[in-house]
């Protein structure tokens, strides 16, 4: 199954993802010397998640984040201009530094530890430094988005008449005593407050190991698995190439966690496909792209933020996977509904069942890739063992398993691409977690988070549904700038506060934050995905935006869902409440879709989709009545749009 044209997948990456415009060395002795930094820096990771080596905590976060510095000075260009072919002679200098910085701490670290909160000349001294490699760091991977705000929120912790080093009182809600340049650098540098903190430790534990799972498994073409289980199990149904995209992207999207890595990979091969049965490029597009966001709610890995929302709330990783499993699960069904809806709109049948994969000789043949994915989940779930070495042995595992058959069999230089990419993949992720430090640190030090708190409650008026919205608005248009996971800490670290404030469970409010911050990626103006998507379907990039938004509209509801009724998320409730909320929840994403796409049976005319939009609203809440209103609206629409569509073929045949 041919595609129309030769999708260029690494210049499409370079186009929407920054991160991805690396440098590309002409002499063979730079590109060993990255090799072998890139597999030094994955082996001492699985060394410390083995438990073989297992320094103090600082120390650990000081050689993460040193070593993804001088990656990130090796192979990415400090401009879009400079030359990607060699390293830069003032980049010789950053990467020393980056060197010297968790040297110094390696080495006092007692000293450090006993004269926390006040800081030496020297500790000041590298403290500013590791600011600057972080902020440059930040600038050249995720753009000015990011490196801007930690800047913005360092001039906030300076402010202050009394003590600051600006002489100027923050106004309002916002007033702090201020501080001076040492106490400040001596928080972000020697305590794990700062840019040693939570988002550090994840990327420099549970991140890792997962882009190496991922890596490892790509390796060994768990990806082709995916898509031919799909498309054997899809691809001859009504729209099916559409919904082969959607399931593909969502196994592949669990486990790599990027929206638009995962729109190259898989939308390279399913949107040529949705093209050619009918489907217009926009929507073929906006498939790929909500499907791969997607990827990021759906368990059991979901990218990297969940482990990032386990170690913020303090509680199990296994707590999220459960809550997280049913909204994931009805985002997903939204987008099948809605193509289901528009292949009998439109007329568009599957692929023919003798081009496809048979699902029984796949099985037979990747069927062992799936004991990794059992045993991990066991090893979350019911093992015992930490996320940290769960997630080492299962990589072990995978490695062993799939030298059983020699299509999945890796060489040895596979198995060292995997790692060399490992260690490659974790820069952006590590660097965008070592400068939203910067921002939980200036939080924690000046009671920012409190104070924003009161002010989103203010502005909200007390009312949850207003403080509901500003925050979403917030975590999109922070989304829009910034990565997913910086959006999602840095939303969280401001609006999450006061969700909890008006009564909200933490874990809903981390959910609600990190839905939003995810669905940025699809929102235009600024969709990377879904422009990511239009560069392979060929599409208008906003268009496809757009149908990207309506496609994913159950996905827009479903946070307020599950804030509003905390039993979608298995919380406080038993099995038979979880599945009595679940089948509300499905009939109001159904009642959204046909609204929508304007079909079910036969056309909806306009008063009926807003009678059917209405119903899905009343789904929201978990009252009797309400339920019992929407499910109502449920069956009369099926009753009428039946009765439609018998007249209107009534009136075709004669």
């Amino acid at each position: 199954m041919a595609t129309e044209k030769t999708i260029d997948q690494k210049a499409l990456l370079e186009e929407f993802e920054r991160e991805s415009r690396t440098r590309n060395f002409v002499n063979p002795i730079f590109t060993k010397i990255l090799k072998w930094t890139a597999l030094l820096v994955t082996f001492y990771h699985l060394a410390y998640a083995s438990g073989y080596i297992r320094p103090e905590t600082l120390r650990h976060r000081s050689i993460h984040v040193g070593m993804i510095l001088l990656m990130t000075f090796a192979i990415y260009p400090a401009f879009k201009r400079s030359s990607r072919k060699v390293i830069a002679w003032y980049d010789y200098i950053l990467m020393i530094l980056s060197v010297i910085i968790p040297v110094y701490m390696w080495v006092n670290y007692q000293a450090i530890i006993d004269r926390v909160g006040d800081a030496n000349l020297t500790d000041v001294i590298m403290g500013t430094i590791l600011v600057a490699l972080v902020i440059e760091a930040a600038r050249r991977i995720t753009g000015w988005a990011l490196p801007v705000i930690g800047i913005i929120f360092m001039i906030y912790a300076l402010m202050g008449a009394r003590q600051g080093l600006i002489p100027i009182n923050v106004p309002g809600l916002f007033l702090h005593r201020g501080f001076k340049w040492p106490k400040l650098i001596g928080h972000l540098f020697s305590n794990t407050e700062g840019i040693y903190g939570t988002s550090v430790n994840v990327s420099s534990t549970y991140i890792f190991l997962f882009i190496v799972f991922g890596e490892i498994m790509n390796k060994c073409g768990m990806g082709k698995f995916f898509n031919d289980i799909a498309i054997g199990l899809a691809g001859h149904t009504k729209g099916g190439p559409a919904k082969v995209a959607v399931i593909a992207a969502g196994l592949l999207g669990s486990i790599n966690g990027s929206a638009i890595a995962n729109v190259v990979t898989t939308g390279s091969f399913t949107i040529p496909l949705m093209k050619k049965i009918g489907y217009s490029k926009e929507f073929s597009g906006a498939v790929s792209s909500t499907a791969s966001v997607g990827g990021q709610l759906l368990p059991p890995i979901m990218g990297a933020a969940a482990f990032i929302m386990a170690e913020t709330l303090g509680i199990k990783y296994k707590e999220i996977v459960v809550a997280a499993a049913i909204p994931a699960l009805i985002y997903y069904l939204g987008i099948i509904f809605q193509i289901q809806l528009r292949a009998s709109k439109d007329k568009l049948d599957g692929m023919p069942k003798d081009q496809l994969p048979k699902v029984k000789e796949t099985l037979k043949m990747y069927w062992h890739l799936t004991i990794p994915i059992l045993f991990l989940v066991y090893m979350l779930f019911f093992s015992g063992y930490t996320v940290i070495k769960g997630a080492f042995l299962t990589i072990l595992l995978t490695i062993i398993i799939a030298q059983l058959k020699k299509e999945t069999r890796m060489s040895l230089k596979d198995i060292e691409a995997a790692f060399v990419a490992s260690a490659k993949s974790t820069v952006s992720v590590a660097i965008a977690c070592a400068c939203v430090g910067i921002v939980i640190g200036v939080s924690s030090l000046t009671g920012f988070t409190i104070n924003m708190a009161s002010a989103i409650i203010s502005l909200g008026g007390k009312s949850l549904l207003l403080t509901l919205v500003f925050t979403m608005v917030t975590c999109m248009l922070l989304g829009m700038g910034l990565p997913s996971i910086p959006a999602y800490i840095i939303t969280v670290t401001i609006a999450a506060p006061a969700l909890i404030e008006l009564g909200i469970a933490p874990l809903a409010a981390h959910l609600f934050c990190f839905y939003f911050a995810m669905f940025a990626n699809i929102t235009p103006p600024v969709a990377l995905a879904s422009f990511a998507a239009a560069g392979i379907s060929g599409g208008n990039p906003m268009k496809t935006g757009i149908v990207s938004i309506k496609l994913a509209l159950a996905g827009f509801i479903i946070p307020y869902m599950f804030v509003y009724n905390n039993q979608l998320l298995l919380m406080n409730t038993n099995i038979l409440q979880g599945i009595q909320v679940a089948l509300t929840a499905c009939v109001g994403v159904f009642l959204i879709s046909a609204a929508v796409e304007g079909y079910f049976h036969t056309k909806v005319n306009i008063f009926m989709r807003l009678v059917m939009l209405a119903g899905a609203f009343l789904l929201i809440d978990s009252a009797l009545l309400t339920d019992l209103a929407g499910v109502g609206i449920f069956v009369a629409s099926i009753f009428i749009q039946r009765i439609l569509a018998r007249r209107e073929a009534r009136h075709a045949a004669a």
